[in-house]
């Protein structure tokens, strides 16, 4: 069957000396893989049109559940920005393999629609580390694991928020404390924006690299504790952070 998609590539790899797989994050079918037979030759038609995070028009001869192939491509945007920065590439890798990881062959609009924002943020100049935390925040209701921060996650009190606790899922006031780990009001404050804001409307992202590293640590502690996720490109930043 032919067929006509639109969607980011989430990764590439190599198919024999010339050709390339892609896996492509689409609306449509969710995420599939797609031959694309040639595309390391400097002539082909693919070649530069098909390398990671590029946004675009796929005509593929589609097969349910197997490799489709690529017949033509038309690229909407390159995200060339992301593309020649380090860190962008890193924070963009973290959040396109999380992606894979809780999509695999299942069709999600929400999740796509956040993804497309992100990545566009990220492209944009926004804090790759801040709008990664958002993404990953998000996606914690489609693993089945969200954070409890209306109220105090174990008394339901809206009253002296004193801490989130990984082991609680969630706020915890001043009477339910028993030894968690504090962070600072900001931190306390600002996970809760980050869950809930309108991503597409954000405009400026003025949060100090203390602020965002003590939300970022959380969160991780959180999907180490509660979603069994390892991202490889997360080693890399961490290998990436020791260098600079």
């Amino acid at each position: 069957m032919i067929d006509k998609v639109e969607g980011f590539i989430i990764n590439e790899q190599s198919y024999s000396e010339t050709s390339k797989i892609i896996n492509v994050f689409t609306r449509k079918y969710g995420i599939i893989g797609i031959l694309a037979k040639g595309a390391k030759r400097i002539k082909s038609p693919f070649f530069n049109k098909v390398s990671k995070f590029t946004y675009a028009s796929f005509n593929i001869q589609y097969k349910k559940g197997k490799l489709s192939t690529l017949i033509s491509v038309d690229v909407l945007d390159y995200f060339k920005n992301i593309k020649s920065d380090i860190e962008k590439i890193t924070y963009s890798s973290i959040i396109s393999e999380l992606v894979s990881q809780i999509c695999k062959n299942e069709v999600n609009d929400k999740i796509y629609d956040i993804y497309s924002i992100c990545l566009k943020k990220i492209d944009e100049g926004f804090s790759p580390i801040g709008i990664t935390d958002i993404f990953k925040l998000r996606m914690l209701q489609f693993l089945g694991v969200d954070l409890k921060l209306d109220s105090c996650s174990i008394c339901g009190s809206l009253k002296d928020i004193i801490t989130v606790s990984c082991s609680s899922g969630g706020y915890i006031c001043k009477n339910c404390y028993n030894n968690e780990k504090i962070i600072s009001e900001a931190a306390i404050k600002l996970i809760r924006v980050f869950r809930y804001i309108d991503i597409e409307k954000i405009t400026k992202f003025d949060v100090s690299d203390i602020v965002l590293l003590e939300i970022s640590n959380f969160i991780d502690e959180y999907y180490e504790t509660y979603t069994g996720i390892y991202l490889k490109s997360s080693s890399f930043l961490s290998i990436l952070e020791r260098l600079n």
